[in-house]
């Protein structure tokens, strides 16, 4: 077995919609990292991770599946994670909520971890969420290395 064979970072994306206080889709699937992710954990452990801790979550519109070259979301609304815990060995959990207070009139699209500098860390589409005041939503993204 070659050193490459356990260096696979992965995520699980897990995303609860609710509507009118009732759940009405509970969508989960891995997730993509991007390359750019790289170079910031790189960063972080070489001493230089000034700005990339992941901090914050991103809802955008773009509906084309991830790339590993993607650095932004598009038309995102950006608001800071709930939290955060460590689940198991190797494993990273970040909490997140939107409320109905939050991105109405949004076709919701796109879902990004992103560090505190702007990093995008990684990307997830799936299809649109009508985003309107009767809707929130709730879910956990957990990084796997």
């Amino acid at each position: 077995m070659k050193l490459k064979d356990f260096a696979n970072l992965t995520g699980i994306f897990e995303l609860k919609i609710i509507r009118n206080n009732k759940t009405v889709e509970i969508y989960k699937d891995e997730n993509m990292i991007m390359n750019v992710a790289k170079d910031a954990l790189a960063k972080l452990i070489g001493g230089d991770g000034s700005g990339k801790v992941i901090t914050k979550i991103g809802f955008g519109t773009n509906g084309n599946g991830p790339t590993p070259d993607d650095i932004q979301l598009t038309n995102a609304y950006v608001k800071s994670l709930s939290g955060h815990t460590y689940p198991q060995t190797g494993h990273v959990r970040f909490t997140f909520n939107l409320a109905t207070t939050e991105a109405n009139g949004k076709q919701i699209r796109e879902f990004g971890l992103i560090c505190s500098d702007d990093t995008l860390f990684a990307r997830k589409t799936r299809g649109v969420i009508e985003k309107s005041d009767d809707i929130s939503l709730e879910g956990s993204w957990t990084i796997i290395f």
